[in-house]
């Protein structure tokens, strides 16, 4: 077996190829769109080289290609923690221990080079709402950019001495369920409250929202997320411009306090359920096809990808106002069957409760893992709070 650093379109290519091949006989997969993870991998697209670097392997085998994985350092983050650690993610792999253990091993020794001290994985390199964790439990079909993979990947990770860091949980909501009566009182007395006010997202106003966003968001994670990583204007105003195209305004909500804003949530449909069949191909007549099953509401899924509320208006109800207009909007869209909220970490209860308090079920489980260079150090968990 060779490990082989991404350098030329052959490699990336290979790089693509093999995760095509690993899941060819999975009807539960679907592949990620080449281009979405080539922009991960090329400094003009992804904003975290600013303040990062990432690399590429392959594995080969009798040239053959029987794995891959990506690692990576946001020196803004590994910098400023105790414990400088990069990530490694974008991993594939035959069942092969072995195999495997090249991989990481690969992974690590880079990093190494680069003064890290820990590497966290399956991980992205870029915002935590894509491509995150290992799926352990819940094998169905994904939704958009979620983590998707071969149930004997847990094993490859704890064998090779990666430790749990933090567990997560993808929920799902079935929009034909009755949500407790209790709910929708606070829910409907929040909403109204004259100080509030709530808006979904108006592309003609785009300016806005980015400020709005960008600011809501890192005050609303500042103090949440240790290894807390503020967002740029700019990072914001690429990502809701790409989502134009599948996006619904109403999908897109904020929270006003007298005029200033004080929560974002962010929904988008699921087109997994259109990409199935592309093969990660978007060309031409794919972005028709896509187009097409928008307009013929094809789509029956969304997918929350994040709620945030800044720290002096936490539990408020907020949040249960979000849903109470949400449900407004679903009304008038009933070809939608069913929201996935992806994801909630183990150290974030209260939103865990939430979800809970609404009727959506736990029905993912993901791992983000962590392996210590030092093999004899202490080991530490993600912290995760009390509740009060």
């Amino acid at each position: 077996m060779k490990i082989v650093e991404v350098q030329n379109n052959k490699h990336e290519n290979q790089f693509l190829q093999v995760a095509r091949e690993l899941y060819k006989m999975d009807p539960n997969w679907i592949c990620p769109l080449d281009n979405d993870i080539r922009s991960v991998f090329n400094p003009l697209e992804n904003s975290y080289f600013n303040h990062g670097q990432a690399t590429r392997f392959i594995l080969e085998n009798n040239n053959n290609v029987i794995g891959r994985i990506a690692a990576f350092i946001d020196k803004k983050t590994a910098d400023n923690s105790e414990l400088p650690a990069g990530g490694c993610g974008f991993f594939e792999c035959v069942n092969d221990q072995a195999a495997a253990d090249l991989l990481f091993n690969s992974a690590k020794e880079w990093l190494l080079q680069r003064g890290m001290q820990a590497m966290d994985g399956p991980i992205n390199f870029g915002e935590t709402n894509k491509y995150w964790g290992l799926l352990v439990d819940g094998f169905s079909q994904p939704a958009y950019q979620i983590a998707y993979n071969h149930p004997y990947y847990q094993k490859l990770f704890e064998d090779f001495g990666f430790k749990i860091y933090y567990k997560q949980e993808g929920f799902h909501f079935y929009l034909d369920r009755e949500i407790p009566p209790r709910f929708w009182k606070i829910a409907s007395w929040v909403a109204k409250k004259p100080d509030y006010s709530f808006e979904y997202l108006q592309f003609s106003k785009v300016e806005k929202y980015v400020k709005d966003f960008t600011k809501v968001f890192n005050q609303a994670w500042a103090d949440f997320k240790e290894d807390f990583e503020p967002l740029e204007e700019a990072y914001v105003r690429n990502f809701i411009m790409k989502a134009k195209v599948i996006a619904e305004e109403k999908f897109i909500w904020f929270a006003y306090n007298k005029g200033e804003p004080i929560a974002v949530y962010l929904m988008i449909p699921d087109v997994n359920q259109i990409f199935k069949g592309f093969k990660g191909k978007l060309n031409l007549l794919n972005k028709l096809k896509v187009l097409y099953g928008i307009k013929t509401k094809k789509i029956t899924r969304a997918r929350g990808i994040l709620m945030g509320v800044i720290p002096s208006f936490q539990g408020l109800g907020i949040e249960s106002a979000f849903i109470y207009h949400l449900n407004e909007v679903f009304k008038k869209m009933p070809h939608y069957k069913e929201i996935e909220f992806s994801w909630v970490g183990d150290f974030n209860p209260a939103m865990r409760k939430l979800w809970l308090s609404v009727g959506a079920e736990p029905t993912k489980q993901y791992i983000t893992y962590r392996y210590l260079f030092n093999r004899e150090a202490e080991f530490n968990r993600y912290p995760i709070p009390v509740e009060k």
